[in-house]
């Protein structure tokens, strides 16, 4: 089949996040499709953007056909974001021979958060007899509703709330990360026959020979492993739903025993974090900056307890899918996880310890335990994250997984 991927922040290995269809593609490539994806050339999630001089450009990156559509820059949400999204959606009415040239597509997947594309690619799928599929990575506009305090008659998450809703009712099958999404998506219109739950997940070969650390890079590891023997350790966004404010708290709280604080990556919080540990005086922490993707598994394993934790919202009642929970069971280390969702990975796998969202004093609790573990201990509840997560959340698995719902929904459209 011909699969066309229309995601404003699709991303690669090359150029940075979103990876979600990068990897979707790659495992969908090896079964014999051919793909292409269609995103922005600007967005505030890569470390890289591609080069577009006007127009669209061509790239292929590993086998995939990408099509970087030249969008209006911007830096963070404000207006310029907004006039970003609407770039980009006129460029797919606009310019659809060259999106479209040398690709008749049998599937077109739609995931562009705002979902203001669905009225451009609905004719593309409706033109081409495509099954057309719906990718819900984040519920818009109830995420702006509930995190971001917008209100329902706010123009922008009107349209936002038209884009879904005709989603729902247009598409043939939608998919969803969110295990919980099916319920909300029913109350829009969608039949509950469409849905496939269809998670993040683990490339394995990404696992198969990580980049190591340089000496350089080992330095603050071997300051922390030396002055206070554990490693707790946090990968990825410092953002606002991130609860990392939590995380500080407890290497407060923690300060006079022996357990270091790593934390990796960058985000709007990242300052007011590093002034927050400041205030508090602690030694015991370490911010380290953006990590080449490639290089995850080493920092990984370099940790002796990982991390994650949410803020307490409705919204993440509908679960949760992130990229890093799977990197951390990949990588056999036992995990504190500090989220309330509909659905609970750790516990589920027994890879680690369960608390409440936005408890420090849990948190520290949890982080306590796993330190009073054995070595040999904490390899085994780790290991069985990495089993649980190889045998059910393998890209492998869940492109398969995709594919046969696709197929599904043409036998039944040509019956």
């Amino acid at each position: 089949m011909n699969i066309l991927i229309v995601s404003h922040y699709a991303g690669s290995a090359k150029h940075g996040m979103v990876y979600r269809y990068y990897y979707l593609a790659r495992c969908w490539i090896e079964m014999g499709h051919r793909v292409r994806i269609v995103a922005s050339s600007e967005s505030h999630l890569r470390k890289l953007h591609p080069v577009v001089e006007a127009g669209v450009a061509f790239e292929t990156i590993d086998g995939i056909e990408y099509v970087w559509v030249k969008t209006t820059r911007y830096k963070k949400n404000d207006l310029l974001r907004v006039v970003n999204m609407f770039s980009f959606v006129k460029s797919l009415f606009f310019r659809k021979g060259q999106i479209l040239h040398d690709f008749d597509p049998d599937v077109v997947v739609g995931s562009c958060t705002y979902n203001f594309e669905i009225y451009a690619i609905g004719r593309y799928a409706k033109q081409y007899g495509a099954t057309f599929v719906y990718d819900v990575r984040d519920l818009w506009p109830l995420t702006l509703y509930e995190m971001g305090g917008y209100s329902k008659i706010n123009p922008f998450t009107f349209l936002v709330q038209k884009g879904e809703d005709a989603y729902c009712k247009m598409a043939d099958i939608i998919v969803s990360v969110l295990s919980g999404a099916k319920r909300y998506l029913v109350s829009r219109g969608m039949d509950e026959h469409k849905f496939e739950f269809i998670p993040n997940g683990i490339y394995l070969e990404d696992w198969e020979n990580p980049l190591p650390l340089t000496e350089e890079e080992r330095l603050p590891i071997r300051y922390l492993r030396e002055g206070y023997g554990t490693l707790v350790g946090y990968t990825g966004l410092h953002g606002v739903a991130n609860a990392l404010e939590h995380l500080i708290e407890v290497a407060r709280m923690l300060k006079e025993r022996d357990v270091g604080f790593i934390l990796i990556g960058d985000g709007p919080k990242k300052r007011e974090l590093q002034n927050l540990a400041g205030r508090y005086c602690l030694d015991n922490v370490v911010f380290l900056g953006y990590v080449d993707k490639e290089k995850i598994p080493a920092y990984l394993s370099e940790m002796d307890i990982l991390y994650i934790g949410l803020n307490r919202q409705p919204i993440f009642l509908h679960g949760v899918s992130p990229n890093k929970l799977f990197d951390y069971m990949m990588s056999a280390r036992p995990i504190v996880y500090s989220v309330d969702a509909d659905n609970d990975l750790v516990l589920e796998s027994g890879c680690g310890i369960s608390c409440e969202a936005e408890n420090s004093a849990a948190i520290a609790d949890s982080v306590l335990k796993l330190m009073s573990l054995s070595e040999s201990e904490r390899y085994e509840m780790g290991r069985k994250g990495r089993d649980y997560v190889i045998n059910n959340y393998a890209y492998n698995v869940l492109a398969k997984r995709y594919i046969d719902a696709i197929q599904s929904i043409c036998n039944k459209k040509h019956l």
